[in-house]
């Protein structure tokens, strides 16, 4: 798999506040905003924060899950079939699928894998979202 980040989405708990918090203490511009979710484009990633119960929901885990640090990492790819390539393969190599490929509501498509230590990986294909060829974030629709 290519050795590389797209997302980190933080789980919150009031959405408002933590905007707050990255727009006027740490001076960053929102990217992209729709309800429920606020994205701020860093170097080449997006850090996304979304309400930590939406979060778990989406991973199909319980809010409460064992180890769960309410983030997870994204990967994304260019099309559905790579996410099944992925998880195919890392099905094969004993990863623990969390939550199985399939579309979401967002427009996407996804699923999510966990590490040896209960961190989430959402491997996801989104068609709002523009890379270049190496994987990098371009643009964020």
């Amino acid at each position: 798999m290519d050795q590389r980040l797209t997302f980190i989405t933080l789980g919150v708990k009031e959405l408002r506040v933590m905007k707050d918090f990255y727009q006027n203490k740490f001076g960053w511009d929102v990217h992209k905003e729709t309800e429920g979710i606020a994205f701020f484009r860093l170097n080449g990633i997006i850090l996304a924060l979304y309400p930590v119960d939406d979060l778990a929901a989406d991973a199909n885990i319980p809010l409460s899950g064992e180890g769960w640090k309410r983030f997870s990492f994204s990967i994304n790819f260019r099309s559905e079939a790579e996410v099944d390539q992925r998880i195919e393969e890392l099905k094969s190599k004993g990863v623990k699928i969390i939550k199985a490929p399939q579309k979401v509501f967002w427009g996407g498509y996804s699923a999510y894998v966990e590490d040896a230590e209960f961190n989430l990986w959402e491997l996801a294909f989104n068609p709002f979202l523009e890379m270049d060829e190496d994987g990098n974030v371009q643009g964020h629709q």
